[in-house]
């Protein structure tokens, strides 16, 4: 294999290449990777500018400080919202983030309150069962499950 610098082979890929078969999220990663590396010239940089431009902004977001999140984040959101121990302003920045991913807060009309606790119970039933979940998970499903007269 011919031997060239990140330069040298970012400029050989033209703008219009395929990203068909990639994962966006990755690519754009690393074109923005490309963008504030030192190490790159200004000309790489520019190329991985106008790649990433080319992608439109539908797949630009990555993770970090990003404003995509994964369904592990998300997840620790929804927690935060009904555990009673964290502030209101968290929950109100948990709100935020979770509308801003496109979660709803409020609960469908036709689920009633009781209907709603009832899945809750069953959900960390499940969990007592579930190999592949952790152990600390287990202990917590039974002592909410024990609080909540349900074991």
């Amino acid at each position: 294999m011919a031997s060239g610098t990140l330069d040298d082979l970012l400029q050989a890929t033209s703008a219009e290449t395929s990203f068909q078969g990639k994962d966006q999220i990755r690519v754009a990663a690393g074109l923005k990777a490309t963008i504030n590396n030192p190490n790159v010239s200004e000309g790489a940089k520019e190329n991985a500018a106008e790649r990433l431009e080319h992608m439109g902004g539908a797949h630009t977001e990555t993770g970090g400080n990003g404003g995509d999140h994964s369904n592990r984040s998300l997840a620790g959101y929804k927690a935060t919202l009904s555990n009673q121990n964290t502030s209101e302003a968290a929950k109100a920045h948990a709100r935020e983030v979770l509308e801003a991913a496109g979660y709803t807060m409020e609960r469908a009309a036709d689920v009633p309150e009781d209907e709603h606790e009832k899945r809750v119970l069953v959900g960390y039933k499940a969990a007592l069962h579930n190999p592949r979940v952790s152990l600390e998970a287990k202990q917590h499903a039974e002592e909410f499950l024990q609080q909540h007269g349900a074991l």
